[in-house]
């Protein structure tokens, strides 16, 4: 307390001279507090504090109520008289039981959630710093909501409330980044993002497609990038942090360093990290059938089945990547602000491990299988305007430019032929969004979007023998996809305890493709296609707020997800003896969700909440048999193979319950728990039933943790339920690779635990370090639906500099 009371007085003779800057620090250790959200809506104002915790409050002079939040500390509200009589200067008290939270993914402008009648949770740095995941999937799994699917290292593909892939949007700094060949099957776009370069995280649970549009239907994960930190003195503000790491199960050597250099109205911010990942190595203790006993090389010109020497390590499955971010930033006055941001990252050619294990007659049916290097890059300009017009009071413009490519190399085992499937799309997005409060009681958000896709697919075949190559069927038609769109939310509060909310959205997309460059190789009946149709969306919700310790909500809406290039246009083996061809005949499928949350603390010890969902997806895209030509089979890359194409030919259904529980114990202590059940199920051709492919398992994680001061340790267990094969998806059961055997000869998904301890202690102002014990004993598993199996026994150590 001497240091605070120390601090204090210096900091209110340093700034007699400045009473416009506001400084908050932490109660415990006397150090400045960055992140902390600054909000007041009468006048409307916002603000952040910089890593000095500090923050210009010019725009809130005047203001009766200012409320300073931060995840993990109470909420503080102030005058800013009283602020001012008190030097400008807050403290804030940890606090891990709250209700108070600000997120932005609602409405796309900053709120407290408890007006927000939707499930979101947020992941912040500070979860990042401690738990240290490799990728952008990862870190959305470390929620304990959120099951991640891969199929290979360089994959990570969430399945949120029984959906997933494209049934699912991300976005990044409020921009789009779902493109029109976004598939049914698992994804991995999502690690092209640095999880060092990720400001704050938030998953938006149910449909968003009042404010997201299509696609929307299971979640909205949304991801904010660093944003450069302009300067409140007459000095350049300079800050960054540079981070080295290393993990043992795959030797990952990660670095990274950002610096951001600000002055009063101009501000830089460069960002850079470095990946690079061996192969994984599996646990000890688990199902045989999931060693990788040999694996595949070219020898004298033949693929030959060699012995691994080490059947626990997963080869091949190694690859690198490069994440860069450059920012931008321009805030003339206090009205205006501009900020322009460059993304680009990039992977080495890496394996897709589930199709290197598959057999055919007792050998390898692959000798490769790769995904060519994923790039992405992106140009994105905002510009904020705070006008208290008639109109708005304030106002974002985001235009955003992006590049996708993406390639898939593969090869029989000792056949001659090399195919490679080239994938471009050019993203244009145009978005502009407005926020009006029009009395104390009610606000209106309301906005117009605008999206173009253009893919551009191409394909080669080479004899690897002659080195001969030539023009092959490419995996899509030359398309181009686009979106228009115009949506209007409401949300009007009936005193201090109720607030409704209400909105809706319509959307206009058109997909054109052009077939002609692959009728050399596919006798399809038609040369184009074209799709024109539009979707009405809407919502309605209430939360009801008794008093701070209490939140209730209940909220129905309404998703779509529209056709896609990748839907209609494809030609692909799904499983082997079988392959999708185009349907010019898809619609838009259309999701209807209901939901309740409750949450309630009790006397700042015990927090508890419960979310109830039901989901109904109605013309749901499915993969069905088909026929072509009036044929039910055509010969695929040599082999005869069934034909199946997407069809709106089911009605999918999804329900659940996620739950969590916060104690804080004496001492520095806590515990937590997350558990998620959900129960998918989806009709057939023959009009029964399956359980839905993307509904994952019960899972959940619970914690034990403890800080005091600089130190942060957690012990906690991750867990998922099983999945026997008479609950397994059709689809799922003819992939007996993936699974382990039961006594009946028939796959499974098994259970399975990871024990994990992970700590970070701060070892000066300027260094941290981080090391953590992941899956202690070393158990063998492979979460439901994946082709990798998880990492075994897993030591991680993470060295930090701030300045």
């Amino acid at each position: 307390m001497k240091k605070i009371l120390l601090f204090g007085l210096l900091l209110g003779i340093s700034i007699l001279g400045n009473s416009q800057i506001i400084t908050v620090i932490d109660y415990e250790t006397g150090r400045p507090l960055d992140l902390v959200t600054l909000v007041s809506n009468s006048p409307r104002a916002f603000a952040l504090t910089n890593p000095q915790g500090q923050a210009d409050i010019t725009a809130f002079k005047g203001a009766e109520k200012i409320e300073f939040r931060l995840m993990g500390y109470k909420t503080i509200t102030k005058s800013y008289s009283k602020l001012k009589s008190e030097d400008f200067m807050v403290i804030m008290e940890p606090s891990m039981i709250s209700l108070d939270q600000v997120v932005v993914s609602a409405t796309r402008w900053s709120q407290p959630k408890r007006d927000i009648p939707a499930k979101i949770t947020s992941i912040t740095p500070k979860d990042f710093n401690l738990q240290n995941p490799q990728t952008a999937a990862d870190l959305l799994g470390i929620s304990g909501e959120v099951f991640i699917q891969k199929s290979q290292q360089g994959g990570g593909s969430p399945m949120i409330r029984g959906f997933s892939t494209n049934r699912l949007l991300y976005t990044i700094d409020g921009v789009r980044m779902n493109t029109a060949i976004f598939r049914s099957g698992n994804l991995q776009n999502v690690i092209s993002l640095d999880p060092f370069a990720i400001e704050n995280t938030e998953i938006y649970f149910g449909p968003g497609s009042i404010i997201y549009g299509s696609d929307a239907i299971g979640a909205v994960m949304s991801f904010q990038t660093l944003t450069p930190r302009l300067s409140i003195t007459d000095k350049p503000l300079i800050t960054g942090m540079a981070e080295v790491r290393h993990a043992t199960a795959n030797n990952e050597i990660t670095g990274h360093f950002n610096v951001n250099v600000g002055w009063k109205k101009w501000a830089l911010l460069s960002s850079f990290t470095s990946y690079n990942y061996d192969d994984l190595r599996m646990g000890s203790f688990g199902p045989e059938e999931y060693l990788r006993p040999f694996y595949v090389q070219r020898i004298d010109s033949m693929d030959v089945m060699v012995k691994n020497d080490d059947p626990k390590v997963q080869t091949p499955t190694g690859y690198s990547q490069m994440n860069i971010m450059q920012k931008v930033r321009f805030s003339p006055n206090e009205h205006w602000d501009f900020q322009y941001g460059f993304h680009y990252s990039t992977t080495s050619d890496y394996a897709r491990y589930d199709r290197h294990i598959r057999l055919r007659k007792g050998l390898p049916r692959s000798a490769e299988w790769n995904y060519g290097p994923q790039v992405w890059a992106m140009n994105n300009l905002s510009i904020t305007h705070n006008g208290n017009n008639v109109i708005y009071d304030q106002m974002t413009i985001r235009l955003a430019q992006q590049y996708f490519e993406e390639s898939r190399i593969d090869r029989d085992f000792n056949g001659t032929m090399r195919y490679n499937r080239l994938e471009k799309v050019d993203a244009y997005s145009a978005n502009i969004d407005f926020q009006r409060t029009i009395n104390e009681n009610l606000q209106l958000y309301y906005g117009l979007e605008a999206v173009l896709n253009d893919v551009t697919s191409t394909g080669t075949d080479e004899d690897i023998t002659t080195g001969h190559v030539s023009n092959g069927p490419s995996r899509y038609p030359q398309s181009t996809w686009t979106s228009y769109a115009a949506y209007f939310t409401g949300q009007y509060h009936f005193g201090k305890k109720f607030m409704l909310q209400a909105g809706a959205r319509y959307n206009k997309f058109d997909l054109d493709a052009d077939f002609s460059g692959n009728l050399d190789f596919y006798p399809f009946p038609f040369s184009t296609l074209s799709i024109n149709d539009g979707a009405l969306t809407g919502s309605l919700g209430f939360t009801y707020n008794p008093d701070e310790t209490w939140t209730i909500s209940l909220n129905g809406s309404t998703g779509f997800r529209s056709p896609n290039v990748d839907d209609i246009g494809k030609v692909f083996d799904s499983e082997p003896g079988s392959v999708v061809v185009p349907n010019p005949d898809l619609q838009a499928e259309y999701a209807y969700n209901g939901e309740i949350d409750i949450a309630k603390v009790f006397g700042e010890v015990i927090k508890i909440d419960l979310t109830a969902f039901y989901t109904q997806l109605d013309n749901a895209m499915v993969r069905r048999d088909f026929t072509l030509n009036g044929q039910d089979s055509i010969v695929y890359d040599g082999e005869m193979s069934k034909v199946q194409a997407i069809q709106n030919a089911a009605v999918a259904h999804v329900y659940g319950i996620q739950a969590g529980i916060e104690i804080k114990l004496p001492a520095g202590l806590g515990l937590s728990t997350r558990y998620n059940y959900q129960v998918g199920e989806e009709e057939l051709d023959d009009g029964t039933t399956s359980p839905s492919r993307h509904a994952a398992p019960a899972f959940g994680i619970t914690r034990l943790s403890y800080s005091y001061h600089k130190l942060n340790m957690q012990l906690y267990g991750v867990y998922s339920a099983a999945v026997k094969y008479e609950d397994m998806p059709e689809e799922e059961k003819g992939k007996d690779y993936l699974y382990a055997i039961d006594e009946d000869g028939n796959p499974w998904s098994p259970s399975w635990y990871t024990l994990n301890f992970k700590a970070m202690v701060q070892l000066t102002d300027m260094l941290s370090l981080s090391a953590g014990l992941e899956n202690i004993t070393d158990q063998r598993y492979r979460p439901y639906s994946s082709g990798i199996v998880a990492p075994g026994r897993n030591f991680i150590i993470s060295l930090r500099a701030t300045f």
